[in-house]
């Protein structure tokens, strides 16, 4: 059975750092997609980073530059790696995995963790 455990959110003053930690159990994670998520109140989800089975790493606009997505194989572990954060980075923050790899992923992802929650005071 698929297991998604985020970690490593809090509450910091903008221009601060946070590293979000996923780990992963129950499946092959290097036969699968990943991807980091977040939902801000009153907001939708919106994706923050994917990690394809094949290919780079993606990011979105509103994080570029500041935000960096890792992975350790060998302890099934995604990380997030967040600098310079903003008051508009306020929000919890979700791991996502598929294993539809030959279908590319496609989105929504199908597996998700708790999620973690991040705030951020200017």
């Amino acid at each position: 059975q698929v297991h998604l455990v985020e970690s490593g959110g809090g509450s910091v003053q903008a221009g601060g750092s946070l590293r979000l930690s996923c780990a992963a159990s129950g499946y092959t994670y290097s036969s699968s997609c990943m991807g980091w998520f977040r939902q801000a109140p009153g907001k939708g989800r919106e994706e923050v980073g994917l990690v394809p089975y094949k290919g780079s790493i993606s990011y979105a606009d509103s994080v570029k530059g500041r935000f960096t997505i890792s992975q350790d194989n060998a302890k099934n572990t995604l990380y997030l790696q967040m600098n310079n954060l903003r008051p508009e980075d306020t929000a919890v923050y979700y791991c996502a995995a598929d294993l539809r790899i030959l279908a590319g992923c496609p989105v929504p992802y199908k597996y998700w963790g708790q999620g973690t929650q991040v705030s951020v005071s200017s």
